[in-house]
């Protein structure tokens, strides 16, 4: 692995910055704590920002040895933990904050882009502008849509925009991520089913939501099986099934569901949206109930990275960890990343960085959004190489 020895001998001081964070989770617009962290060390370093945006969010700006090419490109963070109550086996870290939790490494994420804003702003060996996106509330609720409706890209134009995420699955000392869609866009969706309820022992003078409920559950999965190519990567889950009132003989008036839809191809997902709609009222309908389907706002977008810009990104990667350490055909996950929403307005790439050890049980290997999770604080040097050399070789020091 190469990295540069200045940037090995910060590590520790980033990984204190992270573990703090990791002591103190806020979930979405609410990551005061973070903010607060990451302006007083911008501020330390010298490098100006823009703060509140989208609440907590931060854009900080550092302008190279000179700005003769005025290309700009953005590098971005998420800072929101979870609801999570965490297992703090071997963490003297661990959450001081009952219920939260930094369970998907954001807190790695954000220290690392912290790093390489301490070492780009003390070095400089670029010409142009980057900008450090330090983003709220990515775990569902749009952070990533609000700084870009709140002019993230009008105000700080990008030619290209870069993200990572630490990736449990992958060894250590690995990298990988793929051209096209690399995370699937997710939908979430609430469905009333009306019926008229009564005594269960008399459905015939009932209408019974739960029956209309079931049979469209069932027939929901026909969507993916039978109305999708099998080409097509489509899922579909019914996550939460609400009817009844509590009483073993009584038929309840309404049911309720609730589910996400994942999807890679933006046509696909239309499409799929009026099928679960239409579906719903003809399903119900046909059993004299009626059905309403209501897509939830602020879904994330699939996230397709730009293949000229993944090329450019295994390059890096393959600088750092080497040929042999670099998968540029990683199978896409149908997990989602509301980092989509800016590869939506400008192109680039989104990376995975394998944190994975040897020992099963340690927590570098546990699962992302579970309570024994934590971040690898071994990927921190390895994080801020790699931006620095996004940095450098997007934006070239002028001869």
């Amino acid at each position: 692995m190469t990295i540069r020895n200045s940037i090995q001998a910060m590590a520790n001081e980033i990984a204190a910055y992270r573990r703090t964070l990791h002591e103190n989770p806020q979930t979405a617009y609410e990551e005061t704590f973070a903010s607060n962290l990451v302006q007083e060390k911008l501020t330390q370093w010298g490098i100006p920002f823009e703060a509140g945006i989208a609440e907590t969010g931060i854009v900080a700006t550092i302008t190279g040895q000179s700005d003769i090419s005025g290309k700009a490109i953005g590098l971005r963070a998420d800072m929101d933990a979870l609801d999570i109550v965490e297992d703090p086996r071997g963490k003297p870290h661990a959450s001081k904050t009952e219920g939260k939790m930094h369970g998907c490494g954001h807190d790695g994420h954000t220290a690392m882009l912290l790093g390489a804003a301490k070492y780009l702003s003390e070095n400089r060996n670029f010409d142009g502008r980057v900008y450090l996106i330090f983003q709220p509330a990515e775990e569902g609720a749009g952070g990533a849509h609000r700084m870009i409706a709140e002019g993230l890209f009008d105000r700080f134009p990008c030619d290209r925009v870069f993200a990572m995420h630490n990736w449990p699955r992958l060894k250590f000392g690995t990298i990988a991520t793929c051209t096209g869609p690399v995370m699937a866009a997710a939908d979430r969706f609430d469905i009333t089913i009306k019926g008229a309820g009564g005594h269960a022992a008399q459905p015939h003078l009932c209408t019974d939501p739960i029956v209309i409920a079931s049979q469209l559950v069932v027939a929901l999965q026909t969507i993916a099986s039978r109305y999708v190519s099998p080409m097509e990567p489509v899922v579909l889950s019914i996550t939460n099934f609400n009817a009844g009132t509590g009483a073993f003989n009584v038929i309840p008036d309404d049911a309720v569901l609730s589910g996400t839809l994942r999807t890679f191809d933006t046509k696909v997902r239309a499409d799929i949206i009026d099928k679960i709609i239409q579906m719903t009222s003809s399903v119900a309908q046909s059993y004299g109930g009626q059905g309403e389907c209501a897509f939830e706002d602020g879904a994330y977008d699939p996230t397709v990275n730009d293949e000229a810009a993944t090329q450019f990104c295994l390059d890096i990667a393959k600088s750092i960890v080497g040929d042999d350490n670099v998968d540029g055909n990683l199978t896409p996950t149908t997990g989602a990343e509301d980092f989509g929403a800016m590869l939506q307005k400008v192109p680039g790439c989104y990376i995975m960085m394998g944190q994975g050890v040897d020992d099963p049980a340690s927590p570098y290997n546990q699962g992302l959004h579970t309570p024994r999770y934590d971040f690898n604080d071994d990927l921190i040097a390895q994080g801020i190489e790699y931006w620095v050399r996004v940095v450098e070789r997007s934006l070239p020091a002028q001869e």
